[in-house]
């Protein structure tokens, strides 16, 4: 069983427009194996852009399409990012993080 959660909910500065309904919480998903097929997961750990555009359309909910992807706010995306990359750290790494972030 792992300390890492399964989900994170990232509230976005921008919103998504989208007919219907604005999308202001993005709720991501822990990848899985196959989540990642045809990416590099060393590229996804550095936050390659294009790595990270592939892979918010297969974990996000709702599901975002590519062209809202690419249209997401810098700071949205960056926190979209970070989220991502939290999932792939143990809990001793992120309890580090919490502490440096915290002072």
């Amino acid at each position: 069983m792992s300390d890492t959660p399964e989900t994170a909910t990232v509230k976005l500065v921008h919103p998504i427009k989208r007919k219907g309904a604005d999308i202001a919480d993005l709720v991501l998903r822990k990848p899985k194996a196959g989540d990642l097929r045809r990416l590099s997961l060393q590229k996804l750990l550095e936050s390659d852009i294009d790595t990270l555009l592939s892979v918010i359309p297969r974990i996000s909910e709702p599901a975002l399409i590519d062209s809202e992807v690419a249209q997401l706010e810098a700071e949205d995306f960056a926190e979209i990012g970070g989220t991502i990359f939290g999932f792939f750290m143990s809990p001793t790494v992120k309890k580090q993080v919490e502490e440096m972030t915290a002072r």
